[in-house]
């Protein structure tokens, strides 16, 4: 999952892209408003994580923007103690939830997967494709009852599969949803990870279930 943060003070921005890339998120950043809204209309993000005081132009002035152009990412903003008024002015504007700073980190996470379900439209943290589940609040998956031993990068394939199971799933769509802008991955680094997780799933003879459609992409579903 894609997750952009627009956030000012250099300390919070660097550790919050710290912790979600170590939770398998691909991260952009930015400092100041504009910047944020130019990554904000030029790339698909599966989550908004947006200060309201940014240098440049403010948060709500960006939220404006977003959803007066019909861009539909979810936007979690962030806010100060005391600024009341402005969280709900921010959820007027159309954001979808808020944090007061100071926060623990663990709830912004949790607060980000329970925004990237209600975007797929699925509300139970668990995902079951067959025999595979997915824990999308632990973020581990088993299938068969064995747990995978997945990295950061295919689980955070996987659960994109996982959220559109069913559905083709583009190269291009893999690529902006798991990848940031700037990132240096080479052109086949999709089809590689599509075979870790393949063998990683079909591990003692089971079937496949992640299913490639020539020309279109993949898909993951159980088929007889």
């Amino acid at each position: 999952m894609r997750v952009l943060v627009v956030e000012d003070y250099a300390p919070l921005r660097k550790s919050l892209a710290r912790g979600l890339r170590q939770e398998g998120f691909a991260v952009d950043l930015s400092a100041d408003g504009e910047e944020g809204l130019w990554y904000a209309q030029s790339n698909d993000y599966d989550v908004i994580v947006l200060d309201l005081m940014l240098p440049k132009l403010d948060g709500l002035g960006i939220l404006r923007r977003l959803r007066g152009e019909g861009h539909k990412a979810p936007v979690l903003i962030l806010t100060a103690k005391g600024e009341v008024d402005d969280r709900v002015h921010g959820l007027n504007l159309g954001a979808d939830d808020y944090l007061v700073k100071p926060f623990a980190f663990k709830e912004l996470l949790a607060r980000i997967q329970a925004l990237v379900r209600r975007r797929y439209d699925s509300h139970d943290p668990m995902l079951c494709v067959g025999d595979l589940t997915i824990d999308t609040a632990a973020r581990t998956a088993t299938r068969s009852g064995r747990a995978l031993d997945l990295t950061a990068r295919e689980y955070a394939l996987l659960e994109l599969l996982a959220l559109r199971a069913g559905e083709v799933v583009t190269r291009t769509d893999i690529w902006e949803h798991v990848y940031e802008f700037d990132s240096s991955a080479q052109s086949n680094v999709v089809e590689v990870y599509i075979g870790y997780l393949r063998r990683k799933l079909e591990q003692g003879g089971l079937p496949r279930l992640i299913h490639t459609r020539r020309g279109q992409g993949y898909v993951l579903e159980e088929r007889p």
